[in-house]
Protein backbone atom coordinates (compact mmCIF):
# COMPACT_ATOMS: atom_id res chain seq x y z
CA UNK A 1 0.00 0.00 0.00
CA UNK A 2 1.49 3.66 -1.05
CA UNK A 3 0.34 7.07 0.63
CA UNK A 4 -2.20 8.57 -1.47
CA UNK A 5 0.27 11.67 -2.31
CA UNK A 6 2.50 9.11 -3.82
CA UNK A 7 0.08 7.83 -5.86
CA UNK A 8 0.44 8.56 -10.04
CA UNK A 9 -1.54 11.80 -10.81
CA UNK A 10 -3.11 12.12 -7.76
CA UNK A 11 -4.71 15.22 -6.96
CA UNK A 12 -6.89 15.28 -2.96
CA UNK A 13 -8.14 18.41 -4.74
CA UNK A 14 -10.22 16.58 -7.34
CA UNK A 15 -11.55 14.02 -5.03
CA UNK A 16 -15.02 14.20 -5.04
CA UNK A 17 -16.60 15.84 -1.82
CA UNK A 18 -18.68 12.92 -0.19
CA UNK A 19 -20.60 15.09 2.55
CA UNK A 20 -20.18 18.20 4.44
CA UNK A 21 -20.67 18.81 7.83
CA UNK A 22 -23.14 21.76 7.72
CA UNK A 23 -25.64 19.91 10.60
CA UNK A 24 -23.38 20.14 13.47
CA UNK A 25 -23.19 23.58 15.31
CA UNK A 26 -19.87 25.68 15.09
CA UNK A 27 -17.31 26.48 18.33
CA UNK A 28 -19.25 29.50 19.99
CA UNK A 29 -17.26 32.51 19.55
CA UNK A 30 -16.53 33.31 23.32
CA UNK A 31 -15.53 29.50 23.64
CA UNK A 32 -11.80 30.48 21.19
CA UNK A 33 -10.56 33.04 23.21
CA UNK A 34 -7.87 32.33 25.20
CA UNK A 35 -9.45 32.63 28.72
CA UNK A 36 -11.84 30.49 27.59
CA UNK A 37 -9.25 27.99 25.88
CA UNK A 38 -6.58 27.36 29.17
CA UNK A 39 -10.01 26.67 30.54
CA UNK A 40 -10.93 24.31 28.75
CA UNK A 41 -7.65 22.48 29.17
CA UNK A 42 -7.43 22.38 32.95
CA UNK A 43 -10.64 21.30 32.96
CA UNK A 44 -11.73 19.00 29.63
CA UNK A 45 -14.85 17.56 29.19
CA UNK A 46 -15.65 14.17 28.48
CA UNK A 47 -14.88 13.43 24.88
CA UNK A 48 -13.12 11.62 22.29
CA UNK A 49 -11.41 11.84 19.16
CA UNK A 50 -13.17 11.62 16.14
CA UNK A 51 -10.26 10.31 13.81
CA UNK A 52 -7.64 8.04 15.33
CA UNK A 53 -5.53 6.18 12.74
CA UNK A 54 -4.63 5.63 9.27
CA UNK A 55 -4.69 2.48 6.85
CA UNK A 56 -0.77 2.09 7.14
CA UNK A 57 1.39 2.61 4.14
CA UNK A 58 4.72 1.31 5.77
CA UNK A 59 6.01 -1.44 7.95
CA UNK A 60 8.38 0.05 9.34
CA UNK A 61 8.58 0.90 13.20
CA UNK A 62 6.19 3.28 14.79
CA UNK A 63 8.00 7.27 15.58
CA UNK A 64 6.99 9.39 17.95
CA UNK A 65 6.24 12.94 16.54
CA UNK A 66 4.72 16.16 18.30
CA UNK A 67 3.20 19.07 16.20
CA UNK A 68 2.27 22.41 17.24
CA UNK A 69 -0.96 23.57 16.58
CA UNK A 70 -0.29 27.46 17.30
CA UNK A 71 -2.74 29.31 17.87
CA UNK A 72 -2.77 33.60 17.60
CA UNK A 73 -3.94 35.90 20.14
CA UNK A 74 -5.32 38.26 17.86
CA UNK A 75 -8.35 40.14 18.49
CA UNK A 76 -10.36 36.81 16.61
CA UNK A 77 -7.29 34.13 16.89
CA UNK A 78 -6.00 32.23 14.12
CA UNK A 79 -4.06 29.24 13.19
CA UNK A 80 -0.71 29.67 12.17
CA UNK A 81 0.03 26.55 9.35
CA UNK A 82 2.86 26.04 6.90
CA UNK A 83 2.92 24.82 3.36
CA UNK A 84 6.04 22.84 2.95
CA UNK A 85 8.31 22.73 0.40
CA UNK A 86 7.99 20.55 -2.80
CA UNK A 87 11.20 18.48 -2.62
CA UNK A 88 10.51 17.01 0.72
CA UNK A 89 10.01 13.13 0.86
CA UNK A 90 7.04 13.05 3.26
CA UNK A 91 3.82 15.58 2.93
CA UNK A 92 5.56 17.64 0.51
CA UNK A 93 3.78 20.75 -0.62
CA UNK A 94 0.61 20.06 1.49
CA UNK A 95 -0.67 22.22 4.49
CA UNK A 96 1.09 21.69 8.42
CA UNK A 97 1.55 22.81 11.68
CA UNK A 98 4.85 23.24 12.79
CA UNK A 99 6.52 19.25 14.28
CA UNK A 100 8.49 16.47 13.23
CA UNK A 101 9.96 13.10 14.83
CA UNK A 102 11.19 13.28 18.26
CA UNK A 103 14.95 13.80 18.83
CA UNK A 104 16.00 10.93 21.45
CA UNK A 105 17.36 14.51 23.36
CA UNK A 106 13.94 15.84 23.74
CA UNK A 107 12.42 15.83 27.34
CA UNK A 108 8.98 15.50 26.21
CA UNK A 109 6.28 16.17 23.27
CA UNK A 110 6.30 19.55 24.33
CA UNK A 111 9.88 19.91 23.77
CA UNK A 112 9.61 17.98 20.53
CA UNK A 113 7.18 20.61 18.84
CA UNK A 114 8.52 23.74 20.42
CA UNK A 115 12.14 22.54 18.97
CA UNK A 116 10.32 22.05 15.49
CA UNK A 117 8.68 24.82 15.46
CA UNK A 118 11.60 26.73 15.84
CA UNK A 119 13.91 24.68 13.52
CA UNK A 120 10.90 24.99 10.64
CA UNK A 121 9.58 28.71 11.06
CA UNK A 122 11.98 30.35 13.78
CA UNK A 123 9.05 30.71 16.10
CA UNK A 124 11.09 31.06 19.37
CA UNK A 125 9.19 28.84 22.61
CA UNK A 126 9.43 32.66 24.95
CA UNK A 127 6.22 33.63 22.25
CA UNK A 128 4.31 30.57 23.35
CA UNK A 129 2.40 29.88 25.99
CA UNK A 130 1.55 25.90 25.70
CA UNK A 131 -1.87 24.87 27.33
CA UNK A 132 -2.10 21.54 26.30
CA UNK A 133 -2.13 18.51 24.37
CA UNK A 134 -4.27 16.22 23.01
CA UNK A 135 -4.63 12.31 22.19
CA UNK A 136 -2.01 10.95 19.78
CA UNK A 137 -2.53 10.82 16.05
CA UNK A 138 -1.18 7.81 13.93
CA UNK A 139 -0.52 8.92 10.67
CA UNK A 140 -0.34 6.26 7.42
CA UNK A 141 3.57 6.62 7.16
CA UNK A 142 4.17 5.31 11.15
CA UNK A 143 4.50 8.63 13.09
CA UNK A 144 2.76 8.80 16.56
CA UNK A 145 1.98 12.30 16.80
CA UNK A 146 1.13 14.30 19.73
CA UNK A 147 -0.45 17.67 18.78
CA UNK A 148 0.47 20.08 21.80
CA UNK A 149 -1.60 23.05 21.56
CA UNK A 150 0.36 26.42 22.07
CA UNK A 151 -1.15 30.12 22.15
CA UNK A 152 1.41 32.44 19.89
CA UNK A 153 1.72 36.12 20.76
CA UNK A 154 0.72 38.29 18.03
CA UNK A 155 3.66 39.56 16.29
CA UNK A 156 5.87 37.24 17.15
CA UNK A 157 8.93 36.79 14.91
CA UNK A 158 8.73 34.37 12.17
CA UNK A 159 12.03 32.96 10.00
CA UNK A 160 11.27 30.67 7.62
CA UNK A 161 13.72 27.25 6.68
CA UNK A 162 13.68 27.52 3.18
CA UNK A 163 14.28 23.85 2.85
CA UNK A 164 11.15 22.55 4.69
CA UNK A 165 8.81 25.59 4.66
CA UNK A 166 7.55 27.48 1.67
CA UNK A 167 5.26 29.44 3.34
CA UNK A 168 3.42 30.36 6.32
CA UNK A 169 -0.52 31.90 6.67
CA UNK A 170 -2.71 32.44 9.20
CA UNK A 171 -6.18 30.83 9.24
CA UNK A 172 -9.28 32.07 11.18
CA UNK A 173 -9.77 29.32 14.59
CA UNK A 174 -13.80 29.97 14.17
CA UNK A 175 -13.48 29.16 10.18
CA UNK A 176 -12.09 25.97 11.10
CA UNK A 177 -14.53 25.44 13.98
CA UNK A 178 -17.17 25.60 11.75
CA UNK A 179 -17.88 22.38 10.62
CA UNK A 180 -19.81 23.65 7.72
CA UNK A 181 -16.35 24.05 6.44
CA UNK A 182 -15.57 20.53 7.02
CA UNK A 183 -15.50 18.37 3.85
CA UNK A 184 -15.12 14.86 4.04
CA UNK A 185 -13.49 12.99 0.86
CA UNK A 186 -13.94 9.03 -0.20
CA UNK A 187 -11.53 7.37 -2.77
CA UNK A 188 -11.29 3.91 -4.10
CA UNK A 189 -8.03 3.51 -5.52
CA UNK A 190 -4.68 1.27 -5.26
CA UNK A 191 -7.09 -1.90 -3.25
CA UNK A 192 -8.24 0.46 -0.62
CA UNK A 193 -11.34 2.45 0.41
CA UNK A 194 -9.51 5.52 2.07
CA UNK A 195 -11.64 8.95 4.03
CA UNK A 196 -10.35 11.65 4.77
CA UNK A 197 -11.75 15.51 5.82
CA UNK A 198 -10.18 18.57 3.98
CA UNK A 199 -11.30 22.08 5.24
CA UNK A 200 -9.89 24.59 1.83
CA UNK A 201 -9.61 28.19 2.87
CA UNK A 202 -9.51 31.26 0.25
CA UNK A 203 -6.62 33.43 1.54
CA UNK A 204 -6.92 36.74 -0.48
CA UNK A 205 -4.14 36.96 -3.41
CA UNK A 206 -2.75 33.09 -2.28
CA UNK A 207 -5.63 31.55 -3.44
CA UNK A 208 -6.96 28.70 -2.23
CA UNK A 209 -5.02 26.82 0.72
CA UNK A 210 -5.79 22.74 0.23
CA UNK A 211 -5.82 21.64 4.07
CA UNK A 212 -6.72 17.97 4.04
CA UNK A 213 -5.17 14.51 5.45
CA UNK A 214 -3.49 14.36 9.00
CA UNK A 215 -3.60 18.40 9.80
CA UNK A 216 -7.53 18.45 8.78
CA UNK A 217 -7.62 15.44 10.84
CA UNK A 218 -6.62 17.02 14.38
CA UNK A 219 -8.49 20.37 13.62
CA UNK A 220 -11.32 18.12 13.48
CA UNK A 221 -10.33 16.91 16.70
CA UNK A 222 -10.08 19.79 18.15
CA UNK A 223 -13.41 21.05 16.60
CA UNK A 224 -14.97 17.74 18.93
CA UNK A 225 -12.54 18.77 22.36
CA UNK A 226 -13.78 22.27 22.16
CA UNK A 227 -17.46 21.36 20.97
CA UNK A 228 -18.04 18.67 23.38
Amino acid sequence: MVPLSKLPNFDPRTVPVAAIDSQLPPVPLPRLQAGALRERFRSPPPWQPEVRVEPRFTDRTPADASVLVPIVLREQPTVLLTERTTHLSTHSGQIAFPGGKRDPTDADAVHTALREAHEEIGLDGSFVEVIGRMDPYTTGTGFIVTPVIGLVHAGAPLALNPHEVADAFEVPLAFLMNPAHHRRHVFDGAGVRREWFSMPYTDGAAGERFIWGVTAAILRNFYRFLAA
